[in-house]
């Protein structure tokens, strides 16, 4: 007997393997029919055809739901105080990402917000948002700070995180980012990064708060030099990489990822094509995020390209309080196929396998397959296609954590 069985899953789609898929093996999935799954200590112990060989002490009719593993947000900043609702109107008359930022809003106005706030109150509303992801079918997520440019407020945010990991089912994967912004404090940029360099990443490091470091590469942020140094500073401390490349301009922000061997360059709107070969030639895992894209009314990420270049490419939300204020990651998917060129099964992909690859957590989770996580999504849809076409609603019936139900629709009773 398993401690959890599904039955009567119409379709379960699902990549396979303990790393990044890239290039034409992207869009390769397993799609099995009539399947059933049992789970075990957390785990997937069988996945089969038809009716289970054996009972389960919980059992779930999927009454001929989609199954496909749970999704992986790989980019968000989910934690921060106040919103920013008040630079919609500013964005309609014209005011460009960084014109806002110079005038004192932007991440200088979330930072004001969030250093005022608690780190119960951080935690509080980042606990609501984590548990909308939930419900979009998020069983992992990423977590930046960024929200600080001061150790105390960077400090607190990466607790936030720490604490909503150990209380919640979803997973929380945290990433320092202090090199969001230059706060008003400090007088210039390179007058910062010194400060990152000599305190705030070795006190982040002895603390053991982060897993990740990540910098902002953008003109009016951090130029690539300037990143090159705080990354390889956070690498010698302990730190695994990420980077904000070529979101507004190209900066050589995917070049210097590639240089590096990152394990990820995200948003990578104005990447070159220069960029793009050589992030498939370093196998760095390029994070897409498209709502960005929509909100701001900005390009698309070239995704189509990066794939048929050899680029793996994983898909998140880019939650945030500015430039994507919706944690709808479904939502993210259909751009990605509508807007970027990929198809439904390379989507996939992007927002499970490869999103996990993105945290390093392939080789646990990310795909269906025995002895992994036991994260999986039921979905209201008889193919994979249906979840992509039917954008602006929300199809996830219920969404599994470790063996443990953490949604479940109202529709879609036991």
């Amino acid at each position: 007997m398993m401690d959890l069985v599904i039955k009567n899953i119409r379709t379960l789609a699902t990549p396979e393997g303990r790393s990044a898929k890239a290039g034409q093996e992207q869009g390769e999935i397993r799609f099995l029919d009539d399947a059933a799954i049992g789970i075990e200590g957390g785990k997937f112990a069988y996945i089969g055809k038809g009716g289970p060989p054996f009972c389960g002490k919980i059992e779930i009719d999927a009454r001929g739901a989609l199954a496909t593993p749970g999704l992986v947000d790989s980019h968000t900043h989910l934690i921060f105080g106040g919103w920013r609702q008040k630079e919609l109107s500013m964005k309609l008359a014209g005011a460009s990402y960084m014109d806002i930022l110079k005038r004192g809003g932007g991440i200088l106005d979330t930072a004001a917000q969030t250093r005022r706030a608690s780190k119960g109150e951080l935690t509080m509303k980042a606990e609501k948002t984590l548990k909308q992801m939930m419900g979009f079918g998020v069983t992992a997520v990423e977590a930046k700070s960024g929200y600080g440019l001061d150790l105390e407020t960077e400090v607190k945010q990466l607790e936030a995180a720490r604490d909503l990991n150990i209380s919640q089912k979803a997973s929380v994967v945290p990433t320092y980012l202090g090199a969001h912004a230059v706060p008003l404090e400090f007088s210039s940029s390179s007058d910062y990064v010194s400060f990152i360099l000599s305190e705030a990443l070795p006190e982040v490091a002895r603390l053991g708060l982060a897993e990740f470091c990540d910098v902002f590469c953008e003109p009016g942020a951090f130029s690539a030099s300037q990143s090159r140094k705080m990354l390889v500073r956070a690498r010698e401390l302990g730190f695994k990489l990420k980077i904000h490349a070529d979101e507004l301009e190209s900066s050589g922000g995917a070049e210097l990822a590639a240089e590096l061997g990152l394990i990820s360059a995200e948003h990578l709107i104005a990447a070159s094509d220069a960029g793009i070969k050589a992030l498939a030639d370093k196998k760095v895992i390029a994070t897409i995020l498209p709502g960005t894209s929509f909100y701001l009314g900005k390009p698309y990420a070239r995704a189509r390209k990066m794939i048929d270049e050899g680029v793996a490419v994983a898909v998140a939300t880019d939650f945030n309080p500015g430039s994507c204020p919706s944690p709808n990651i479904n939502f993210a998917m259909t751009l990605a196929s509508i807007k970027c060129g990929m198809s439904p099964s390379e989507v996939l992909a992007a927002a499970t396998l490869n999103g996990a690859a993105a945290l390093c957590r392939a080789e646990e989770s990310g795909s269906v397959e025995i002895g992994k996580r036991a994260d999986l999504v039921l979905w209201d849809a008889p193919d994979l296609d249906y979840i992509i076409y039917r954008f602006g609603i929300n199809l996830v019936q219920m969404t599994i954590k470790d063996g443990e139900i953490c949604h479940q629709s109202d529709a879609f009773n036991l």
